[in-house]
């Protein structure tokens, strides 16, 4: 993949993965992704900002000799993380004058992580600057979003947020500009990519955001997926989706091993939906997790639905609670529906998995085999309860 200008003296020279399927062995990549490496030429130094995954060494190597680069000076490592940070060994070597710009907690992880030396590296704090001549560098410290060391870097002559993992998107595509009219089509990528990264870090994001909305910003450039040439929009995005706003929406997430429980589930479904609130029914045997995510990031209330396995959840159950409990949600009502055969500690279990939640349980329901009329009862008045709870918190009117 050649590099690609974005202005005068500035390119990405990262690489497109077109086959990556899958992100930290966790989430699922339908597009891949890419690893955005940038290249600044100033009147006087060069700087490179991150590099790529390693097994993508070839490509950064390649680019940076077709945009003519014969020595960097300096190589800004926004994130410790190995899609960022893996191949900064070869390019230390590979130029042996460049020294690694970045603040003292990513200097220590980058030494743990890749066994880098103390001459290595110069240090800098929030808001130093490093001149390249007739460009300057300004680095802007934003832990927690999504590693404690993160931090991004601004351009101030171009006005270029080069924003590490925050905006970014998970998608492979040759096109480097995400313009206003691929809005709609960036739109869910970057939904995506927040919701499995970036949303159990949401508070840290708003508390922090000033630090975005206070720059003259003409281009945001992430380390994964398209730089936007409409700051505004993915900004825009950000406001809406680290806000601790719910809507009226419930999600279901379930699996059923003989049909008791996805016959309750089918008939939740049909009285919520009487009831005007959003329902999103997920069966784990078929389901999407990253798809998952996102629906959870709003909902005002999530059901999870389980069969009884030796006196448990069942197992993609299990994982599915689990992964939801650590994107910290911002649900406000949760309850469990589900079957089970005989004795058992299912109810018990899935509750005890959900230690982050902030929200309140709604009296569940749970049979015997096969659900009976009380069942189904019962079933209604837990849509009552979901339908006065979401009229109660004002997402219902």
């Amino acid at each position: 993949m050649a590099y690609r200008k974005i202005v005068d003296n500035v390119c990405e020279v990262g690489a497109i993965d077109w086959n990556r399927r899958s992100f930290d062995e966790l989430v699922p990549l339908h597009e891949g992704t890419s690893y955005n490496s940038y290249l600044i030429k100033g009147s006087e130094k060069i700087a490179l900002i991150d590099t790529v995954d390693p097994k993508m060494l070839p490509v950064l190597v390649d680019n940076l000799k077709e945009a003519g680069v014969d020595r960097i000076d300096y190589v800004i490592s926004n994130h410790a993380e190995q899609d960022h940070s893996g191949s900064l060994p070869d390019v230390l070597k590979l130029y042996p004058g460049a020294k690694v710009v970045t603040n003292p907690k990513c200097k220590a992880f980058l030494q743990d992580l890749l066994l880098l030396k103390e001459e290595d590296f110069i240090t800098i704090n929030d808001n130093d600057r490093i001149s390249l001549g007739d460009k300057t560098l300004r680095f802007i410290i934003f832990p927690w979003v999504h590693w404690p060391e993160t931090m991004l870097t601004y351009l101030e002559e171009d006005k270029i947020l080069f924003s590490c993992d925050l905006f970014g998107s998970h998608v492979a595509d040759s096109r480097l500009f995400a313009t206003k009219e691929d809005e709609i089509l960036v739109y869910e990528g970057a939904l995506r990519y927040f919701s499995e990264i970036m949303y159990p870090f949401r508070d840290n994001i708003r508390n922090q955001f000033s630090k975005v909305l206070e720059l003259d910003i003409k281009y945001i450039a992430p380390s994964h997926g398209q730089v936007y040439e409409n700051p505004d929009f993915i900004i825009n995005c950000y406001k809406e989706w680290t806000s601790p706003e719910v809507k009226n929406k419930a999600v279901i997430v379930y699996n059923s091993m003989h049909g008791s429980t996805e016959k309750m589930v089918q008939f939740l479904t049909s009285e919520l939906t009487k009831r005007n609130i959003t329902v999103v029914p997920f069966h784990l045997s078929v389901t999407d997790i990253g798809k998952l995510a996102m629906e959870v990031t709003d909902a005002a209330t999530v059901v999870v639905g389980s069969s009884q396995v030796l006196g448990g959840m069942h197992p993609s159950v299990a994982y599915a609670v689990y992964f939801y409990n650590l994107l910290r949600p911002k649900t406000k009502f949760v309850s469990v529906i589900g079957s089970f055969g005989w004795g058992g500690k299912m109810l018990e279990h899935i509750q005890s998995m959900l230690y982050n939640l902030k929200a309140e349980f709604i009296t569940p329901v749970i049979a015997k085999g096969y659900p009976k009329d009380d069942d189904f009862k019962n079933l209604e008045k837990l849509a009552d309860s979901i339908f006065e709870n979401h009229k109660k918190i004002g997402v219902l009117k």
